[in-house]
């Protein structure tokens, strides 16, 4: 297992004026995500709120993406695998220009762009269709060969949920990331150790995680998923010359004290109190 690359000191330097600005967007994702979804009556918030840094991260300082121009053939790819957790997309994607930050009230309404799960034929920004687990990562492979065989640079990162690898589909995408030699793929579990209803390794044991994906070939980075200059490192290309996996050790429910590591906000909806409760937590 390889740790983050080492940058140069003036590289770093120039990298972390940018944590301020994305620890503000992470903080701007869950304070509009706790209102959507008390809003909608519906949602994944704990899921939510153990992606944000990951989000904040690479649409504040990692993609080349562009809101202006979401087609573009060479942007950076991001697939959301965990599709469940669209609200913190859809609220990255707004607080970034790709969708009007007036879009996030429709969230989860009668035709509305913004269902449950991402649509890439009605939101700006988002890659492929998620939802059903198991198939995001595929399909980021697929963006990461297309890109191998067109020569480009452009990079393809891919959001899984750790219970999410129960699923073997993404253990047949990452034999075929490895055979392939992707090494402009970035796969990153979300490890917040916690599914619907009840702890991963109670449902079906993932450790030792780092392990299985090293022998699956990729350069495995084990960080802090909520640490952003741990997380701008391990976003960094591949120095192996094989395709990374990012384990980012995650809380569920990060940021609000009462929601923190517990398995029943996977898809609680907060009241209209501890909507308040949760701002002035994230606000203090």
């Amino acid at each position: 297992m390889s740790t983050p690359p080492h940058l140069a000191e003036t590289d770093r330097s120039l990298r972390d004026q940018a944590i301020p600005a994305i620890a503000e967007l992470a903080r701007q994702v869950r304070l509009s995500d706790v209102q959507m979804i008390n809003r909608a009556q519906l949602g994944h918030i704990g899921g939510d709120f153990s992606v944000a840094d990951i989000l904040a991260t690479l649409y504040g300082a990692v993609l080349n993406v562009d809101p202006k121009d979401p087609t573009d053939p060479e942007r950076d790819r991001f697939v959301l695998s965990k599709g469940h957790c669209a609200g913190a997309l859809y609220s990255t994607l707004a607080h970034c220009g790709f969708i009007p930050l007036s879009a996030l009230e429709t969230f989860a309404q009668p035709l509305s762009a913004l269902n449950g799960h991402p649509n890439r034929t009605k939101v700006p920004g988002v890659e492929t269709n998620t939802g059903p687990l198991g198939h995001g990562f595929p399909v980021a492979v697929g963006h990461a060969i297309g890109a191998k065989l067109q020569g480009s640079p452009r990079r393809t990162f891919v959001v899984l949920g750790d219970g999410e690898l129960q699923e073997g589909s993404n253990w047949e995408a990452a034999m075929t990331a490895s055979h392939y030699g992707l090494t402009k793929l970035t796969a990153i579990v979300d490890r917040n150790r916690l599914q619907q209803g009840a702890r991963t390794e109670e449902t079906k044991q993932l450790e030792p995680l780092a392990d299985k994906w090293a022998s699956f070939g990729f350069e495995v980075r084990d960080i802090d998923g909520h640490d952003y200059r741990q997380l701008l490192d391990a976003f960094e290309p591949s120095t192996t010359g094989r395709p990374v996996a990012v384990i980012a050790n995650t809380i569920k429910g990060k940021g609000v004290s009462f929601m923190e590591d517990r398995v029943e906000w996977h898809h609680k909806v907060p009241t209209a109190e501890q909507v308040e409760l949760a701002i002035e937590e994230l606000s203090a």
